[in-house]
């Protein structure tokens, strides 16, 4: 969903203006003013000052522990107020969160951000160790739970704990392993019994599900090569890596201001998942070719086949969203790519898709779908969706794979991708559609990366066959599915 679609309320609480005085000054409530009064002592002296005493107040750390301040604690209520009210994007919502709290610094909005994705990625069991309260309606407790298991009941200053400290103590004695299975692996129950019924090696898969994932950039050919990129990084203390099957990725274990380096300001790099730079090479583009993005979104992927094109011929990015394509305006331009052209369409049966009919060499529908692949990175997804909204999105993905497949020239390749680990999503819609699709068939994915120099473990050609996956416990990657089609 995109952001300019919730009204514009401040749902943090936050006034609209503020007077001529405080311009450079958010204005504060009283508690935010004691908070951060004892923020400051606390970080002076180990303790608030109106203690009576300070080994009361604050018990010793373990090394390396952090200290939670009550600022901390109050502002995480405040997010997780409307957060968990799962109605957003995590990611909008959490977008409009800081910058209504310009008051908190880069520590603080760490912590506050760490506490949003571990009540997120760990709802189920928070909701049911919470019982019969829901998080939402206590988003304190909900914080206080978050930070305890995240750092340590003694982590957090006792003067916000107050009258939770019977209710809070009760949750975290709650064990896990007493909970239902669905419950363990952090999923909805309908989601849990889909992957269960596809998957045998879920002990290993939810775990990874849970994970905080790395940040891939993917180097732009145009303008560097990888070791020239690794090279600068090391030369500026940055810890990165190779991606082990991307030739043009590279792997950050953490997530700096990327935005901010000359290497991203000058399209030397961008940031993409090591599987999403994948899905690019399998339709395999070649210069003066007239490709197809059919979905384009954000346009990843069309930059990447750009690239690889070496900005030559005609890359045409398609997406029912005006706004995500005009955003990618900006990255054509920092990326040096003039071949590029966005367009938006009202559907997938739009005269000016009807009108490119057979024409395209190379077709890339990058699919809707649910996002179970995303998890790591969009743990809110999984609360949001439902039965319901997958067969919504089911219908579209056979939609919109009928439509595009006609844009392929006689000889031209089809590659139809999701984000989804899900098998209806998947092999059920390419298999459908060469059912009633004679004129199509299948090629082998993993030879066409093997063209490419791109090798997997020969395991991986026998577990998923003809088609492309990654997975997160078994690549370090995102959950992404690719078929490759030629039409005869």
């Amino acid at each position: 969903m995109a952001e300019n679609s919730f009204p514009k309320r401040h749902v943090f609480g936050r006034p609209k203006t503020r007077r001529p005085t405080d311009r450079f000054e958010p204005k504060r409530t009283e508690r935010q003013r004691a908070a951060s009064k004892r923020q400051r002592e606390e970080a002076r002296y180990g303790f608030a000052k109106g203690d009576q005493t300070p080994e009361k107040r604050m018990a010793p750390l373990r090394p390396g522990q952090v200290r939670i301040t009550s600022l901390i604690v109050d502002e995480l209520t405040r997010a997780l107020s409307v957060i968990l009210k799962l109605d957003g994007p995590a990611d909008v919502l959490m977008k409009l969160f800081f910058k209504s709290s310009p008051h908190l610094g880069v520590r603080d909005r760490g912590l506050i951000a760490e506490g949003i994705y571990y009540a997120l990625r760990h709802y189920a069991s928070l909701r049911w160790a919470m019982r019969p309260v829901h998080p939402d309606r206590a988003p304190r407790l909900a914080a206080l739970v978050t930070l305890a298991r995240q750092h340590g009941l003694e982590a957090l200053p006792p003067n916000s704990i107050g009258r939770e400290e019977g209710p809070l103590k009760n949750i975290l004695a709650a064990k896990i392993e007493d909970a239902p299975a669905h419950v363990r692996a952090e999923l909805p129950q309908w989601l849990f019994d889909l992957i269960e019924a596809q998957y045998d090696d879920t002990a290993v898969l939810y775990p990874a599900m849970l994970e905080g994932a790395p940040l891939d950039l993917r180097v732009n050919l145009l303008k560097a090569n990888r070791e020239e990129v690794l090279a600068e990084l090391e030369k500026n203390g940055v810890q990165a890596f190779a991606t082990p099957y991307s030739p043009d990725g590279i792997r950050l274990p953490t997530k700096p201001g990327l935005t901010q380096w000359p290497i991203y300001k000058d399209g030397l790099v961008d940031v993409q998942d090591e599987g999403s730079q994948l899905i690019a090479r399998l339709v395999h583009p070649h210069r003066r070719e007239m490709i197809c993005d059919f979905c384009a979104g954000a346009g990843g992927k069309t930059l990447a086949m750009g690239a690889l094109m070496r900005s030559t011929g005609r890359l045409y990015a398609f997406d029912v969203n005006e706004k995500r394509l005009n955003g990618m305006l900006p990255r054509m331009r920092r990326a040096g790519l003039s071949n590029v052209h966005p367009i938006a369409i009202r559907n997938e049966k739009d005269n000016r898709v009807k009108r490119l009919q057979g024409k395209f060499d190379r077709v890339l529908i990058d699919a809707p779908c649910s996002g179970t692949g995303t998890f790591r990175r969009n743990p809110d997804l999984k609360w949001r969706l439902s039965p319901a909204e997958m067969d919504r999105i089911n219908d579209i993905q056979k939609n919109i794979l009928e439509e595009a497949s006609k844009l392929v020239k006689a000889g031209g390749r089809l590659v139809y991708a999701t984000c989804s680990m899900i098998r209806r999503e998947n092999q059920d819609v390419v298999e459908a559609f060469l059912a009633a699709h004679p004129e199509w068939h299948l090629v082998p994915a993993l030879e066409v990366l093997a063209q490419q120099g791109i090798t997997f473990d020969p395991e991986a050609a026998k577990r998923f066959g003809d088609y492309f996956q990654m997975l997160p416990h078994v690549h370090n990657t995102d959950g992404f599915f690719a078929a490759v089609l030629v039409r005869d």
